[in-house]
């Protein structure tokens, strides 16, 4: 069986884990998240990077730090995971989804503008396969209106957007760092901004609404209770497993961008009889091979093209089913404007095995089964 993700491992992992626990600080904030942090603002050109529990969390701070509150609208995607709309509901915020690009899967910018309401608070972009969202008419269509702008990173650390990290262009940026991602601490994420007016309120929500950093930091004789937050800083042994993966971060990089360009040549020529579609990289643009999808012709072509690479050992999977049909996201937002691709871009699209050492041989025999799908065996 050639599985669609294994989560992704140098060999330093333990080392840096011991060492964590032979300094006994294990509970965060200590070698090895300071280490991951000064990476992340380095490497990004950002000044204010926390690593944090999840994605999720890193997004729900953000929402803190926009100052959503009850009644406020937030315009996202549909086609995204929960988190990015569980961050706002969890403050009050009513959801307007916008339809999506077929080429890219990310929110149409040119919706954007008719999606606006008095309520409106913040524009949340989801970089989908870590290929950027048109970040200069969102930000440009943001600043016009006083919004603020929340890049849902989460697929796209390492990708950028005319030379800026995505998750460094809006407000605030929020990286994933769980088992699926390219970069992985388990479960963890970070949130990056560059207005300092933030850095404390973002420490204080961090650390459970305490002033807990600036005693470590000794600018304060003691901690105390000084505003709202929760537990968004993750352990030590967390940082320490992604320290490692940091550290090689430009190797894995290299290795995942070359499984998505062999896919993508080798499955050129499907695209090129019209069987499939493949990916669409704009212009400007810098992906980080963090996915590789193919789309069908319907759902049922999708439904059947898994089965069939499930036979040949081969795990693939569809992504999001598309959250404003769902329960709560009918309970909770609504849609702006007609469904003209998200819902029919969404049944169309699947997800081939990509992951960091994915084996030549086994890249191979996924083509070879795609190709037999569409065209038959080879005599």
């Amino acid at each position: 069986m050639i599985d669609f993700n294994i989560p992704p491992f140098i060999g330093n992992e333990a080392v840096y884990i011991e060492q964590a626990i032979a300094q006994h600080k294990i509970c965060g904030d200590g070698e090895f998240t300071k280490k991951c942090t000064a990476w992340l603002m380095d490497r990004f050109s950002v000044p204010n990077a926390l690593l944090t529990t999840s994605c999720t969390h890193a997004l729900e701070m953000a929402a803190l730090l926009c100052g959503i509150e009850e009644g406020d609208e937030v315009i996202l995607p549909s086609y995204t995971f929960v988190s990015t709309a569980d961050a706002f509901v969890l403050r009050g915020a009513k959801l307007v989804f916008v339809d999506i690009r077929p080429d890219t899967m990310n929110l149409d910018e040119t919706l954007l503008e008719g999606a606006i309401t008095p309520r409106t608070k913040a524009i949340v972009p989801v970089h989908y396969a870590g290929v950027a969202c048109e970040m200069d008419t969102i930000l440009s269509i943001a600043k016009k209106h006083n919004l603020r702008v929340v890049e849902d990173a989460a697929q796209g650390v390492m990708a950028f957007y005319k030379g800026k990290a995505l998750g460094t262009i809006g407000d605030f940026g929020c990286y994933s760092f769980h088992e699926t991602k390219n970069y992985s601490m388990g479960e963890g994420g970070a949130l990056l901004f560059h207005d300092p007016v933030y850095k404390e309120k973002a420490e204080i929500i961090r650390e459970k609404g305490t002033n807990r950093s600036k005693f470590f930091r000794g600018q304060v004789d003691k901690y105390t209770w000084v505003d709202f937050g929760s537990s968004y800083l993750p352990s030590e042994l967390n940082a320490a497993y992604l320290w490692a993966q940091l550290l090689a971060a430009d190797l894995i990089n290299e290795d995942r961008l070359r499984s998505w360009n062999y896919y993508h040549e080798a499955l050129r020529p499907l695209r090129d009889e019209g069987l499939i579609e493949q990916p669409v990289i704009p212009e400007g643009c810098v992906h980080n091979a963090h996915m590789y999808y193919i789309k069908c012709k319907d759902l049922d072509e999708r439904t059947r093209f898994i089965t069939y690479m499930k036979s040949r050992g081969i795990q693939c999977v569809f992504h999001y089913i598309p959250l404003h049909s769902s329960p709560a996201g009918k309970r909770f937002g609504r849609f702006y404007g007609e469904d003209r691709y998200t819902t029919r871009e969404s049944e169309r699209l699947v997800r081939l095995p990509m992951y960091y050492q994915l084996a030549e041989e086994s890249l191979a025999s996924i083509v070879e089964a795609v190709r037999d799908f569409y065209q038959g065996p080879s005599l």
